[in-house]
């Protein structure tokens, strides 16, 4: 996919479903059974608090949002609160370009990394964008599963 097809634009309130189901197709590409999908859904909804809190972008092709990604700041710094790709579109340029995005929106708060509990499926690409693991981190889903925690230096 080239980069001119691909528009960026703040998400909007009336999408949140539509982003919500967007983040879950994406998710599920890792094998997920329905199950574990089911007790995702609270922790990758988008809704309108969460994009109150700024620092997201959607990937737009015609129209159309076909990714969502997000930056959030807290007390302990910048976090990659999400990235989700359509999954028809997964492995095209899609996530790089969001990623790039929310990244250079961390940079302007004033971040010098983000840090990125990356689900396992998502490891390669994180690593691939210059990552680092630093650790686990517990997931925010499923008790006694742990993440991939990676760092991304701005």
């Amino acid at each position: 996919m080239s980069q001119t097809e691909l528009m960026l634009r703040p998400a909007y309130e009336n999408e949140c479903g539509f982003l919500t189901e967007l983040c879950l197709r994406s998710k599920a590409v890792h094998g997920y059974d329905a199950d574990f999908m089911a007790a995702c859904v609270d922790e990758l909804a988008v809704t309108p608090k969460k994009l109150a809190q700024g620092g997201h972008v959607v990937a737009d092709q015609a129209g159309k949002a076909i990714g969502f990604a997000q930056v959030l700041e807290d007390d302990d710094g910048w976090w990659l609160d999400a990235l989700f790709v359509s999954p028809e579109l997964i492995g095209h340029g899609v996530g790089k370009v969001l990623l790039e995005a929310v990244t250079d929106l961390a940079r302007q708060g004033g971040a010098q990394g983000v840090l990125i509990d990356s689900d396992p499926g998502a490891e390669e690409f994180y690593l691939s964008r210059g990552a680092v693991r630093v650790g686990l981190s517990p997931s925010g889903s499923i008790p006694g599963r742990f993440l991939p925690q990676m760092r991304l230096a701005l």
